[in-house]
Order: structure tokens, then C-alpha cells, then sequence
């Protein structure tokens, strides 16, 4: 596991900000806690069209990410992964960024997560004389 992408998924999986599986995802994205969802190069096409709609009606970007299965499922543990959601705001958008190096098509994707991250600007106190 030398990309550095597959390695952000591991630490997120770690930090518990990452939903593995169908169950997981539909939830994380029902209760719109998914930031970026996630679906395997070789998925089904039944699990990828799902992925899309619990995206869509979680508000959370979905992408197709570069590895198959195994390779996904080896990175967090498992034997395969057919789909995982981000639910960490930052690292939904530092993954999307990694990818959007390689895939100038998900630049979109990194740039609306990379917009939300920024924090809001801080109203100046009120001035006390």
C-alpha cells in the first residue's frame, strides 16, 4: 500500500471517519454525515447505483476511485470494498485532492470540498469604549 491516497483511507478508517460497505455508507449518507463517497473501479454496477443515490440525497460528491476491489478492501483491512464514505470534512477533501492529481476530471469534486473546509470569517468583536 504505497499510494498515498489508499494510505489516507487507512488512517481515516483509524480515526473512525470512514463508513466500509453498503449498510455503513447508506446510513453515513442518510444522516448526511458522508462528505465524499467513494466506489470501487470494478464495482457492480446495482452497488454503483446506489452509491450515486445515497450520495446525491446525502449532498455529498460521489467519485469512482482508481482501484479495484481488492486493492480497496487490502488498504482498510478487508478482503474486497465495493464502497466507503468519508465523513470527515478535511479528509474528504485532502482524498479528493490526491485523486484530482491524477484524474484532472475530479477537480471540481476537491475544489467544492476544499471551498466548504475553509472556516467562515470571524466577525470583529464589538468595540467597548
Amino acid at each position: 500500500m504505497t499510494d498515498s491516497a489508499l494510505t489516507l483511507l487507512g488512517l481515516a478508517l483509524r480515526g473512525n471517519n470512514l463508513a466500509v460497505g453498503e449498510a455503513p455508507v447508506e446510513e453515513a449518507c442518510k444522516t448526511r454525515r458522508a462528505w465524499l463517497v467513494l466506489s470501487a473501479a470494478d464495482a457492480a454496477q446495482n452497488s454503483v447505483d446506489r452509491a450515486m443515490r445515497w450520495a446525491e440525497a446525502g449532498g455529498a460528491p460521489w467519485v469512482r476511485v482508481p482501484w479495484d476491489k481488492g486493492a480497496l478492501g487490502s488498504a482498510l483491512g478487508r478482503g474486497s470494498c465495493a464502497m466507503a464514505a468519508l465523513t470527515d470534512r478535511g479528509l474528504a477533501a485532502a482524498l479528493a485532492g490526491r485523486l484530482a492529481q491524477r484524474d484532472e476530471g475530479l477537480r471540481a469534486v476537491a475544489s467544492k470540498l476544499e471551498e466548504k473546509k475553509k472556516p467562515r470569517a470571524q466577525k470583529p468583536a464589538p468595540c467597548e469604549f
